[in-house]
């Protein structure tokens, strides 16, 4: 949620109505979920995602639905010393 109240602080008023209209809702339905924490369905969240270009992230809006980006993910193995042979 923080990410898309920056994103939407970044944007001019007219430019939040488009934003909002191109996902497939209004400014003020995403006002009001801001300020009352609803949770977003998972398509809805994959618009916003799509329309700020990746800005939005869907996994954070809806991060029971969509997993965190690749990047976001921890190597496992990435602090392990493996041997290497010399042949």
């Amino acid at each position: 949620m923080d990410t898309l109240r920056t994103y939407l602080g970044t944007l001019a008023p007219d430019e939040q109505a488009v934003f909002a209209a191109n996902a497939g809702t209004t400014i003020g339905y995403l006002r009001k979920a801001l300020s009352k924490r609803t949770r977003f369905d998972g398509a809805l969240a994959r618009r916003l995602d799509e329309q700020s270009g990746g800005q939005v992230s869907r996994s954070e809006l809806r991060p029971d639905i969509f997993d965190p980006p690749a990047a976001a993910c921890a190597d496992p193995d990435s602090d392990r010393i493996v041997p290497v042979e010399v042949a």
